[in-house]
């Protein structure tokens, strides 16, 4: 059967006769990048002879709409001085007439046509193309007023001709060819006249050329035509990757799909058809779930379909045939042959070490990691009837399934598992809907190593609740909760009701409360413009998180505006949380408020525990000194002579230049951290999600995917604590790359200038999507290919299921790599009043260090350091930044900063070497057993103690001098306090040498404090 777009012999002569006939020029690249301003393109134009005036007709065939609204700058190459006497005739999408007056001759001219300026904040910018403006002579304007009148009619004019010559891009990566130069209306007419009546036009395309507009075609599909025909070439073992483009030339095409045959090669090999996927169809989600996409193409629009196909390693090299089958609800059906030659060559990682060939495509729907395994730290859950053990914590469940017994038995220095058990709940939890009585009995659904599941249902009057929940090894419980009403009912209220120990119920964060100690009573209530729906509450060895969760899994940071407000739990606005203390205990209720409710109906009242800490504190804490520039890194004898044992590759700089695409500059970082590891220094990458730069291979299949992965609305803002200029999304901003390739449906993120023209303009990602399955497999190779020993992420664009397979995906592919998390301050209303601590603490158990971060205020209380900054309620250290953070105050906690960012942690690192602070206990003042205490509240004292010798911390949050003497417990410390002295090292820029005796006054600036090492003489 004859396919539905066969090109007629008549069509192709027409269509060919119009490309021939329209003066196409050729494109290039500039040797030297010239200045910006003038934007990322031009076009050479030669003039012959000198004249007062000459004309030139410019077919550049441009994307942007009202191009008649920028200016048009011409420059004489010769002196580079700018043309004054210069009149746009005509301006339009497919050509330009210009006349000017030519100074030198004959000679060349640049004609910039998108010249731009940026605006706001560098790193998120808006490109503002400048206005056409009046800037010949009047009295050589006038004389040429007849000629520019005609020219713009359409007329021939008596004017010299200057001829275009070229089109230029300043740099390889900003230019348009092949796929973005558009074809005319002219051509277009002649393509839908040659295939009159057929509903959709198939053009099968290569890798090579990604498909790049979905509202024109481009020229080269144009002299190509349609096409039933696909040929290609591949190596054994790969996954090879090619496109169809669907045009709906004259109809909407609507439900498409894809049908494929297997390939057959002449001795009769077979690549079977289902090798094939097309990912623009479905596919896997970020849970290993299958799904299937509607694709339905707009009257005028194209549509890029992304096809690979597994070549199988054994498969023997020859020629390859078989077909696809466009299919659409609406439309008939077209066979397109696909030809595929396969090389008899090997190639190594199905092609994955070559970004260009696409064959990652596959990653994003990898299962990599998605399983129930158990992970270091952490052990297998242990079950003994309704209790359940994981590392440092009991759980019990009552019969209903709710929690009935929370018991950390972390030490009060969070340094150990084997402590005194400390129960968090005064009561067992009550799911409360008017007065419903729920019966169980819950029973075990699941047990494997990394977690156990159960399940009850309960029925009370005319309501049946269904409880599924699952603890996992990491102390993580996760609850489902479905309220079903058999009759319709009005409820009064229903609620979530957490009874905690008063004593335990020391510090609260969270639903928007600063973190630190606890206040009486907090109410909070939905917010759409806040995702702030989640507390901890606790003390430093004993605390649990609760997170309101939605039906459906999101990942809200900063605000609800793309997800809206949990359904069931907001109810409109009428639901809420409270935190009261009242009767030796502190009730969290979490309400929805009342409603009605029709039979058959269910509600869903979702939510996630977390029991803190998750571990205990790390001693190669002590180990790691950071070394963490901007945008740059120090060499590895650089970092070695500063004695720093880990180097972090920042974003932006020189071996990481691409935000979240870390893999154009491969063997560089691998030669990198092959000598560093030889000089015995770690060495951690940048690599998250959240947003992706325009220098990713695979952008433009991504954006094929509509919105699934690249975000196209509210719901983002750009993590820019530490500039003065905020962001708002919006439409059509950021990057000139991105206002002249991307144009819509877009929300740009970071902008990084990295040279004349060349910027790393990322757009942001979805909050969860099959990139993180790319991801996941992204950070797989890339530990594999240059060992690298960590990642570094900033911020955090995925939940904790990511965060989990993260975890062990890394621990299989390297035994003892990092995660090292930055965050800034979050704390602000543009950001949701949401304390970083609390957005990110579900992915606290995968995390082994902090670095919080921009804009946090140092001088806050010591409870807001120990529950914003210190980690350490979570069993975790961290790092200060902003200004340098506060060396005395960060040391009762255990932190530095880093080097090379703000501030100079040696002489920290220094008294760690000086002190041996790896062999000794923490005991911070936060525990009654502390063996020195200033006898102040406003200043602390925290003790690293070891046999023979301690290190007594000292910080001040006085207003003013002091003078203190230590109460100490020498029989603790294991002094005798005759023969004791307390020595304050020099440190440079910290304390100048002193001693003291144990009842010497010690002397105490505000803001700052003292360094003493105790040791008997």
């Amino acid at each position: 059967m004859r396919p539905p777009f066969a090109l007629a012999a008549a069509g192709c002569f027409l269509i060919g006769a119009l490309f021939t006939a329209a003066a196409d020029l050729p494109y290039s690249v500039a040797d030297t990048p010239w200045t910006e301003p003038f934007g990322n393109h031009r076009v050479r134009v030669h003039v012959d002879a000198p004249a007062d005036a000459v004309q030139v007709h410019i077919p550049w065939r441009r994307r942007d709409q009202h191009p008649e609204q920028k200016a048009v700058i011409v420059v004489d190459a010769a002196t580079n001085r700018r043309v004054t006497n210069v009149i746009a005739a005509s301006v339009t999408r497919e050509t330009g007439d210009l006349v000017f007056q030519p100074a030198t001759a004959p000679g060349d001219y640049w004609v910039y046509f998108l010249p731009y300026k940026y605006e706001g904040w560098e790193n998120a910018p808006t490109a503002v193309y400048t206005p056409p403006a009046a800037t010949a002579d009047p009295k050589w304007a006038q004389a040429q007023g007849p000629a520019v009148a005609a020219l713009a009619a359409g007329r021939v004019v008596d004017l010299p001709a200057a001829q275009a010559v070229e089109i230029q891009a300043i740099n390889d990566f900003n230019r348009f060819d092949p796929m973005e130069v558009v074809a005319t209306a002219e051509e277009m007419r002649a393509l839908l006249a040659a295939h009159a009546g057929q509903p959709y036009l198939v053009f099968a395309e290569d890798r090579h050329f990604p498909i790049r507009m979905t509202d024109a075609l481009p020229l080269r599909w144009i002299k190509a035509g349609p096409s039933t025909h696909f040929h290609g070439a591949a190596d054994r073992g790969e996954f090879y990757a090619f496109q169809l483009g669907l045009f709906a030339a004259n109809q909407p095409v609507n439900a498409v799909a894809l049908d494929f045959s297997d390939l057959r090669a002449d001795d009769g090999a077979v690549i079977p058809a289902s090798a094939f996927r097309c990912f623009n169809l479905g596919g896997l989600d970020w849970l290993g779930r299958p799904f299937r996409k509607t694709v339905n193409v707009a009257a005028g629009a194209v549509q890029a379909l992304w096809i690979g196909v597994q070549v199988p390693a054994d498969a023997r090299g020859g020629h390859y045939r078989g077909t696809v089958r466009v299919r659409a609800a609406n439309a008939p059906a077209t066979t397109v042959d696909l030809n595929l030659v396969v090389s008899h060559r090997l190639i190594a990682d199905a092609g994955d070490n070559e970004p260009w060939r696409h064959s990652r495509l596959r990653w994003l729907d990898s299962t990599i990691g998605l399983d129930e395994a158990v992970f270091p730290p952490y052990t297998p859950v242990t079950v003994r009837d309704r209790t359940l053990g994981v590392l440092g914590r009991e759980f019990t469940f009552t019969p209903q399934g709710l929690p009935a017994s929370i018991r950390s038995h972390f030490s009060r220095n969070v340094d150990a598992t084997d402590g005194p058990p400390r129960e968090i709940l005064a009561e067992p939890v009550r799911f409360v809907v008017d007065g419903a009585v729920w019966n169980g009995p819950a029973r075990l659904t699941h047990q494997a190593p990394g977690a156990v599941a159960w399940t009850s249902t309960s029925q009370s009057s005319n309501l049946d609740l269904t409880c599924e929940a699952k603890l996992e090894c990491d102390g993580y419980v996760n609850y489902r909760l479905t309220l079903h009403a058999r009759q319709a009912a009005d409820l009064r209220d229903v609620a979530l009701e957490l009874p905690i120990r008063a004593d335990v119920a020391t510090y609260l964060m969270g639903m928007g409360r600063k973190g630190g100690l606890r206040p009486k009573e907090w109410s909070w209530q939905w917010d759409l413009n806040r995702a702030n729906n989640q507390l901890w509450i606790g003390d430093i060895n004993a605390g649990l998180s609760l997170k309101l969760k939605d039906v459906e899994d999101h990942w809200d940071l900063y605000n609800l505006r793309q997800t809206g407000l949990y359904r069931d739990w907001a109810n409109g606005g009428k639901g809420g949380c409270t935190v009261r203390e009242a009767d030796g205990q502190v009730l969290i209720r979490a309400y929805a408020g009342p409603r009605h409710v029709n039979a058959g109906e269910d509600l869903h009242f979702n939510f996630g525990l977390l029991i803190t800490p998750v571990r205990s504190l790390d001693p190669a804490h002590w180990d790691w000194r950071h070394s963490h520039m901007p945008h740059s890194h120090l060499s590895v004898r650089e970092a070695k002579a500063a004695g720093m044992t880990i180097v972090n590759i920042h974003q932006s700089e020189p071996l990481n230049r691409y935000i979240n695409y870390p893999f154009l500059a491969v063997d560089p970082l691998t030669t990198y951290i092959r000598e560093a590891h030889a000089a015995g220094i770690k060495v951690k990458l940048y690599y998250t999600v959240r947003e992706q730069s325009n220098y990713t291979a695979e952008f433009w299949a991504l954006r094929s995917l509509g919105d699934e992965i690249f975000l196209n609305g509210p719901g983002f803002h750009l993590a820019d604590q530490f500039s003065d200029q905020k962001t708002v999304a919006r439409d059509n901003v950021g990057s000139s790359w991105l206002r002249e390739h991307v144009i819509t449906g877009y929300v740009p993120a970071w902008h990084e200038p990295l040279g004349p023209g060349d910027y790393d303009a990322a757009i942001a990602t979805t909050g969860l999507s099959r990139w993180h399955n790319y991801y996941l497999e992204g950070i797989n190779w890339l530990i594999r290919h240059t060992g690298a020993d960590g990642i570094y992420l900033d911020g955090i664009g995925y939940d904790r299921e990511i965060m989990k397979r993260v975890r062990k995906v890394m621990q299989r592919a390297k035994p003892g790599t990092l995660i090292d998390f930055h965050s800034g301050n979050n704390f602000q209303p543009e950001y949701g009043l949401g304390s970083c601590a609390n957005q990110y603490m579900e992915l606290f158990p995968y995390i082994d260090s902090l670095w919080f971060g921009e804009a946090f205020n140092y001088n806050e209380s010591p409870d807001y350091y120990l529950v914003e900054l210190a980690g350490l309620p979570y069993g975790l250290f961290s790092e200060m930044l902003q200004d340098g953070g506060n060396a005395w105050r960060g040391m009762l906690y255990g932190m530095s900063n880093r080097y090379g960012w703000q501030g100079d942690p040696r002489p920290i690192f220094r008294l760690w070497d000086l002190f041996g602070i790896k062999e000794a206990r923490m005991m911070g003042y936060w525990d009654p057993a502390c063996p020195v205490k200033t006898g102040r509240s406003d200043i602390l004292a925290t003790v690293y103690r070891k046999p023979g010798r301690s290190l007594i911390v000292l910080a001040s949050w006085a207003a003013d001098p002091a003078e203190v003497r230590l109460s100490v417990d020498w029989k603790a410390l294991g002094l005798d306090p005759a023969k004791t002295v307390l020595t304050a090292p020099s440190l440079d820029g910290l304390q100048e040498a002193k001693s003291f005796g144990p009842q010497d006054p010690i002397p105490i600036l505000p803001a700052k404090g003292a360094f003493l090492i105790a040791e008997e003489k």
